[in-house]
């Protein structure tokens, strides 16, 4: 089990062939040797949670202890090793990704939200509009079918689908096997659509030159507050489906006041890709991100 997030080991599918997905238990050591670490207690109590008392309320509080986390039967100081020893490996693999891209002037980019805030529709939409002003082509990621990637294909872009199986998020191995199945051009554009969730995407890195935090106006202005960790380490946040602004009680303002509480520095932009609106600001911060990229890769 991924201490960082929960999910299960399960078989990760690229375009329906299995990959291995490396995660969890095992330990790589400076010298490339491997150790499988047993499940023990070292010492400490498994259930080492706390309960606050809020209000005359008693508060069920998982964030105490180095790991801030819990799981039954595991020690925190347990799970701070299997964590760190994780996402070592994933940036690894991360770093790997990163230089591929940077040799290649591509510009590469995380899109992380909740299930339904309307990314691969937005996705889609951000497809026809660059057609034939940039090459780009599209990682996507979902725990089971290719109903997106076709969706995605429909338009005439490459679109390589990762089902992560019992895996709540993609990590960088996976990406790394995805690339080598895509043939996108030197100076490209590849978006990597994550799995939906304000969680464990946050922690891994996929050799992105930026995460891109999609919120819809459907989920409430407290969502960059109640999942902090996904907001701060994005660069861009797309408030999307503002469109339907007028039937709803979200306050624009408190959202982005809320998400810059978080990530201070964080870029917002008003998206609907149902009205267009702020299609054009996102698609020239694409073009300049693209921009860049193709000009360090010729350093």
């Amino acid at each position: 089990m991924c201490t960082t997030c929960g999910c299960g080991k399960g078989e990760t599918m690229i375009d329906g062939e299995a990959h291995e997905h490396e995660h969890g238990h095992e330990h790589v050591h400076a010298d490339g040797t491997r150790h499988v670490h047993p499940h023990t207690h070292d010492g400490e109590h498994a259930h080492e949670h706390a309960f606050r008392p809020v209000q005359g309320h008693q508060h069920l509080h998982y964030g105490h202890g180095p790991a801030h986390t819990h799981a039954p039967g595991m020690a925190q100081g347990r799970m701070v090793q299997i964590e760190q020893d994780s996402l070592a490996k994933n940036n690894a693999y991360a770093a790997a990704n990163r230089r591929r891209f940077a040799e290649r002037g591509i510009f590469a980019l995380n899109l992380v939200s909740s299930p339904g805030s309307g990314k691969t529709t937005l996705l889609v939409k951000t497809i026809a509009a660059l057609k034939g002003r940039l090459p780009l082509a599209v990682i996507e990621g979902d725990q089971q079918t290719s109903q997106d990637a076709e969706r995605i294909r429909a338009t005439g872009a490459q679109a390589i689908q990762i089902n992560t199986g019992k895996g709540c998020h993609l990590d960088a191995h996976m990406v790394g096997h995805a690339l080598e199945k895509l043939d996108l051009p030197d100076a490209g554009v590849l978006m990597i659509e994550n799995v939906g969730n304000l969680v464990c995407p946050a922690a891994f890195d996929l050799g992105e030159a930026h995460k891109v935090a999609i919120l819809s106006v459907t989920e409430g202005e407290d969502k960059p507050i109640k999942y902090p960790d996904m907001f701060a380490a994005a660069d861009l946040m797309l408030l999307n489906k503002c469109d339907l602004l007028p039937y709803l009680s979200f306050d624009v303002d408190q959202a982005i006041a809320y998400a810059r509480r978080v990530n201070p520095k964080l870029e917002v932009i008003r998206t609907s890709a149902t009205s267009g609106e702020g299609m054009e600001e996102w698609l020239a911060w694409i073009t300049r991100g693209a921009a860049a990229a193709q000009e360090a890769g010729k350093r």
